[in-house]
């Protein structure tokens, strides 16, 4: 059974909001959270947050692994693991991405201006993932950017509702966002 993860009312400003950001590939979607994170690093704005990117595992052969990469540095986070090739088992690594969140929890509590996440999807649903990590920039007041997974797009909503802001998942829509939000 799922749990779908409560809003944090209290963190929750009446004017925050997030940019969510659907209707293209996690590929895609990644890259223009990173195009927009470096955009704003150029501005000379502070960037929390973590994109995801594909890596190819050293001990794995050619099998792809997932990480997690900190918008604003150099700091890569694996958030998968090698299962085996049998496994039907989800292959993501909750302590991964528990570390991963961590990483954009203390980015935040050093002062930023942005946050960019890199999506929001079954682990956040449960209560978990990345979760923290939207709430910490709803509580700073924090301009928040995040790819969504379609098929957790109500679950999203139930969480975020009228904090959130669909944009089309291209650079000028993005843009258009941001200067919406006095960015």
């Amino acid at each position: 059974m799922q749990t779908v993860a409560e809003p944090d009312t209290d963190a929750l400003t009446a004017g925050f909001r997030i940019g969510a950001l659907q209707g293209a590939t996690t590929a895609e979607i990644q890259g223009l959270l990173a195009r927009f994170a470096e955009r704003r690093i150029r501005e000379g704005l502070r960037v929390a947050g973590v994109i995801e990117e594909l890596a190819v595992h050293e001990n794995c052969g050619l099998c792809e692994t997932l990480v997690l990469r900190e918008a604003a540095g150099s700091t890569i986070v694996p958030i998968t693991q090698n299962l085996g090739s049998g496994s039907t088992s989800c292959k993501i690594d909750t302590a991964g991405l528990a570390a991963a969140c961590q990483t954009v929890l203390a980015a935040i509590e050093r002062g930023a201006d942005v946050v960019v996440l890199s999506k929001f999807g079954k682990i956040e649903a449960e209560g978990g993932g990345l979760l923290d990590a939207f709430q910490a920039a709803a509580a700073a007041d924090l301009p928040c950017v995040a790819g969504i997974k379609p098929s957790f797009a109500g679950h999203f909503l139930e969480f975020a509702g009228g904090f959130s802001q669909w944009v089309e998942a291209d650079d000028a829509a993005l843009e258009r966002w941001w200067a919406g939000r006095g960015g």
